[in-house]
């Protein structure tokens, strides 16, 4: 049996891909933006990264948070690495180490031989330059395949200031130039990392419904006032339940918290197509009210519910987005994508327009153009992502997708 083969069975027997609390890493690195960018790229696997900048941050680290991993880059003008892998030995740091640098420089292969020679516990080298799935196949084996919902309610989370929100781009499929974004919810917990929705978001008759609906509604103009800031205007479109405008004085409270800035262009609301159906004449009437103000109402995940709109009379609604089941895998499906051209043709009849969710795919993306969907949503252009990361992809140019 190979060194390599041996390390990856050792990799597979570990706990980490049983356990159900997310695993820590501790990314070792002086420069700011490094220990950025690696934490961010940690949490997105699904790890709680903690960053340490100090060899004294680093022993504090192992003896208080107790790290799974160990991330150690290589910069110049960095940390000694000698000195990080001879604490780790002193500590007996019994979790996995990882080395990121160029492959064939001297300083990393004498890292790797000492790691090694202390008795380290070290995955296969990183080499850089690398993409989150070259980090994501290195560091697989230690993150659960699914998060168990946290022992948590939202009440706690909002007391605890554990919720924020996240942004995925939306891109229009002509120009592939950026089109807005919408906020999704994310829980950051303690001992359970980044929690997907899914996982904490109360049933629609919760008392603790409303109280989320307005933390959105705060969170997400302060954080327009910061990409505003870094990276430029951006529309924002947000979820509300369609309950939440129930309440006469909702769209005057909404309103009212509207940053006073020049570039601010209004909001989008996104409402889910089923309580959409369910109950048209509160839809409609939040509809009305809601353009007086400058914000558009989006009649979200729109599928097999498109007959009940294409019924409507008049129809105040300002965007329909299709639903990602029938949008993945249209390019091959007949079916899947003619419910789409059905639904894009609803909205254009009422001059509205339309978002494919759910492109992950290039095909997929094609179809979508072809039927002439205005805006992508998907992995193909971006995954949710913090605040702050969004604001530094969005100075970037878009990625350029071929549609001949």
């Amino acid at each position: 049996m190979s060194d390599k083969a041996s390390k990856d069975d050792r990799i597979a027997e570990t706990p980490f891909g049983k356990r159900r609390v997310k695993p820590r890493a501790c990314i070792v690195e002086s420069k700011h933006h490094v220990r950025s960018l690696l934490s961010e790229t940690l949490e997105e696997q699904g790890f709680i990264p903690h960053a340490c900048a100090t060899l004294d941050d680093l022993d504090a680290s192992l003896r208080s948070d107790f790290p799974d991993l160990i991330v150690i880059s290589f910069s110049m003008n960095g940390l000694p690495v000698t000195d990080i892998l001879n604490l780790l030995a002193v500590r007996v740091f019994a979790g996995l180490v990882l080395l990121i640098g160029p492959s064939d420089a001297p300083a990393v292969r004498a890292a790797q031989e000492l790691g090694e020679k202390l008795a380290l516990d070290l995955l296969p080298m990183l080499s850089t330059p690398f993409s989150d799935r070259d980090l994501h196949a290195c560091v697989a084996a230690m993150v659960p395949a699914e998060p168990p919902p946290p022992p948590v309610d939202v009440a706690e989370a909002l007391g605890a200031g554990w919720l924020e929100l996240w942004y995925q781009p939306k891109v229009d499929t002509r120009s592939l130039a950026l089109g807005g974004a919408e906020a999704l919810i994310r829980m950051r917990h303690p001992s359970w990392g980044i929690v997907p929705p899914a996982y904490f978001i109360p049933d629609k008759d919760d008392p603790n419904f409303r109280a989320l609906s307005h933390f959105v509604i705060g969170r997400v103009f302060q954080d327009w006032r910061y990409l505003v800031a870094k990276s430029g205007s951006i529309h924002i479109s947000i979820n509300l339940p369609l309950a939440f405008f129930t309440d006469a004085n909702a769209v005057d409270d909404l309103r009212l918290q509207f940053p006073d800035h020049p570039a601010f262009d209004g909001l989008t609301v996104e409402v889910d197509s089923s309580e959409v159906v369910k109950n048209l004449p509160l839809a409609v009437e939040a509809a009305h009210r809601l353009r007086f103000h400058n914000i558009g109402f989006s009649i979200d995940d729109v599928g097999t519910e498109w007959p009940a709109l294409a019924a409507l009379n008049e129809f105040p609604f300002s965007e329909i987005k299709l639903d990602r089941q029938f949008v993945d895998g249209s390019s091959s499906a007949r079916l899947k994508r003619s419910v789409c051209s059905q639904i894009v043709d609803v909205a254009k009849r009422h001059g509205v327009k339309t978002v494919a969710e759910g492109v992950e795919t290039r095909d997929d993306f094609l179809a979508m153009h072809g039927i002439g969907v205005d805006f992508i949503q998907g992995f193909l252009f971006g995954k949710p992502m913090t605040t702050r990361k969004f604001a530094r992809n969005s100075r970037q140019p878009p990625a350029f997708v071929p549609v001949a």
